[in-house]
């Protein structure tokens, strides 16, 4: 049992056996299901955990209530990593009132129509619920990432209850970077949704919020400033990082030259951070990041059935459904009899806003030659601009 504060316990658990998250992302550091409880005159548990955990957690919840018996259950969000033990929490307590929105109990309904709710406590935003020194303030996070999405505020410890907001990839005891697996994490799984980002945080800023209870990745208890300002620049679509990132692919490791080439450019030229990959091999969530995190992005690829190649094709509806935008793109095109990768991949960005093309597009035809690197090089000026 871990204390957050003298009342608030951390009664979450560590998932070191899963593969993909969500069925797609890689999690080699595996993930954490954070639940938390608050211990008052009253005491409400927040959220529950992913269904192979259940014995683990109810260990950990029953640790942490000493005997006494739970007045609320919290349901800030029932994507199934953590609403999947809602069932497993009333059997042991059925009398416990259950807080969800509307559309909570709907949702709850829908994933486990055998669960038996005798006591619903429907909220709206903003109301307020008394546990007797703690009081807590309900705040709706609509498509942050899901329509029922909602967050709690306690005003007397100053912590926010943050839902999917301000998580990661990877247990808690994974010794990683929070920035690089959070930022794969939100452009993965929140990205496209910035406008309601940018609105959560609207609300946030007029919360004293001393520490960040997220479900999942590390309690947050220091330099806040430091995250909500990274959450403010990725759901604002802004550039986090000056520099130019290269993403390939490439049949018979012409394009690739062509990349590397475009890479030494750069930093022959001084450009402060140039990163590369290739994207049938390296893992598309990362290059995803890599895409919103710096402010220029070049894309290397070959023609194929007359459209990009299977891998570039994905990497670039990636980026487009989840908002792409406020960037600058530039085309490094492969084709030996016709190239059309340049005219195609346009095409596939019509929608996204303030992207602006290099006026610089490299052609190769099969091979690098003279003209080609002599474009590659007008390139690396142009993006050093």
């Amino acid at each position: 049992m871990n204390n957050i504060t003298k009342d608030i316990f951390y009664i979450g658990v560590n998932d070191h056996d899963i593969d993909l998250f969500e069925g797609q992302y890689d999690v080699p550091n595996g993930m954490a299901y954070n639940s938390y409880l608050i211990a008052d005159e009253k005491i409400a548990v927040l959220d529950t955990v992913d269904a192979n955990f259940t014995e683990q957690w109810l260990a950990n919840l029953k640790d942490a209530l000493g005997g006494r018996q739970p007045d609320y259950l919290i349901v800030q969000h029932v994507e199934p990593d953590h609403s999947a033990n809602i069932g497993a929490f009333l059997r042991e307590f059925p009398n416990t009132a259950v807080v969800g929105n509307a559309k909570t109990f709907a949702f709850i309904s829908a994933f486990y129509p055998d669960v038996e709710i005798k006591n619903a406590l429907t909220v709206k935003d903003g109301d307020k619920l008394s546990l007797g020194r703690h009081e807590l303030s309900f705040i709706f996070a609509p498509m942050v990432h899901w329509p029922e999405v909602m967050m709690t505020y306690d005003s007397t410890d100053k912590v926010f209850f943050s839902a999917d907001a301000f998580g990661k990839f990877g247990a808690l005891d994974a010794d990683e970077d929070w920035a690089c697996e959070a930022r794969r994490y939100y452009f993965g799984i929140v990205g496209k949704y910035g406008v309601q980002v940018q609105g959560l945080l609207k609300k946030a800023a007029a919360l004293d919020i001393s520490i960040i209870c997220p479900l999942h990745g590390p309690v947050l208890t220091e330099n806040l400033g430091y995250y909500i300002g990274l959450y403010d620049t990725w759901s604002s679509y802004g550039v986090e990082s000056e520099g130019v990132f290269i993403a390939y692919t490439s049949v018979y490791g012409n394009t690739k030259k062509a990349a590397e080439l475009l890479r030494e450019k750069l930093l022959e030229k001084g450009c402060p951070k140039v990163a590369i990959a290739d994207l049938a091999r390296e893992d598309m969530a990362e290059s995803v990041e890599d895409g919103f995190r710096y402010g220029k992005l070049v894309l290397a690829t070959t023609t194929y059935n007359g459209e990009v190649f299977p891998f570039m094709n994905q990497y670039i509806d990636w980026l487009v459904e989840r908002n792409y935008q406020n960037r600058t793109i530039g085309i490094i095109e492969n084709g030996t009899w016709a190239p059309t990768a340049a005219r195609v991949i346009k095409a596939k960005f019509e929608k996204s806003k303030n992207i602006t093309w290099l006026d610089t597009t490299v052609t190769v035809k099969a091979a690098l030659s003279d003209d080609s690197r002599a474009q590659i090089d007008a390139m690396a000026d142009e993006l050093m601009k």
